[in-house]
């Protein structure tokens, strides 16, 4: 029997019907990466490759209820939040981080989908700058959202840089600054925490499926904290995951394709 500890990941974000990202991608990701994934659904989302068509939110206190239930009976070592959608939906999540004081949050601050689909009110930027960036043990913002959330310009890595210092004096304890949208041939993210930065770079991958990696990578450093480990190698594991992830793509839909997210199952068997 494995000794290595499992790691309870409770995940906080809506529903994508097809697959490929928000907590579909969570629950495959948590999975594969040997954690336990337990939810409260935030949205329910009528979506697939080629974009969203529908977005229904849960009820905010639904929300709190199903995260209430999980951590007074089954507990987590990591939360992880998605799409919240409205302020309300912010408050309700800030009162979940709370109630699990201690326990380690990463915040992916979901701002619009891989087709340019709004998940997050204007009025409820703020309140995820306010509320949740000072309660986020890491915060992994792209370009668009450290835009939204600093108000500084992000083109290049320096940019990221600079809007990671932003983030970290309002409050959060460590950035991983994702630099997909920036251009270039390669790919640089920059995990930075008051005591200094980590550099994970890339060539870029000549791919359209790109659907739910923000999700992905997220959740998979989620499962590494869970598990104990440091916050650099949870996040070095989590970035060959979504890498690999990426180049094993099954090839589904028309449009932004998912990934693999059981790749490391799959390369195991014979």
């Amino acid at each position: 029997m494995s000794t290595k500890p499992q790691g309870r990941v409770l995940i906080l974000a809506g529903s994508d019907s097809g697959g490929g990202a928000g907590v579909q991608a969570d629950i495959k990701t948590v999975t594969a990466l040997g954690g336990y994934a337990a939810t409260a659904i935030t949205a329910i989302t009528v979506q697939n490759t080629l974009g969203v068509s529908g977005v229904h939110p849960i009820p905010p206190e639904v929300v709190e209820a199903q995260a209430a239930a999980v951590l007074d009976d089954i507990g987590a070592d990591a939360l992880k939040t998605g799409m919240l959608g409205d302020l309300a939906m912010v408050e309700a999540v800030a009162r979940v981080l709370d109630r699990a004081a201690g326990v380690p949050a990463v915040i992916d601050p979901v701002i619009t989908a891989k087709g340019g689909t709004a998940l997050l009110a204007d009025q409820a930027v703020a309140a995820v700058r306010s509320a949740l960036v000072p309660r986020a043990a890491l915060l992994t913002p792209n370009a668009p959202e450290a835009e939204a959330l600093t108000g500084l310009s992000v083109q290049t890595t320096d940019d990221l840089r600079r809007a990671g210092e932003a983030l970290l004096k309002a409050g959060a304890a460590a950035v991983l600054m994702k630099g997909g949208h920036v251009p270039g041939q390669r790919v640089a993210d920059v995990l930075m925490t008051p005591a200094g930065e980590t550099l994970f770079e890339g060539e870029r991958l000549a791919t359209r499926h790109t659907h739910g990696t923000g999700c992905t990578l997220a959740s998979a450093c989620a499962t590494g904290l869970a598990q104990g480990l440091p916050l650099v190698e949870a996040v070095a594991r989590a970035w060959d995951y979504v890498h690999q992830a990426m180049l094993h793509a099954p090839g589904f839909g028309q449009g932004h394709g998912p990934l693999d997210h059981g790749w490391p199952l799959r390369s195991s068997l014979p």
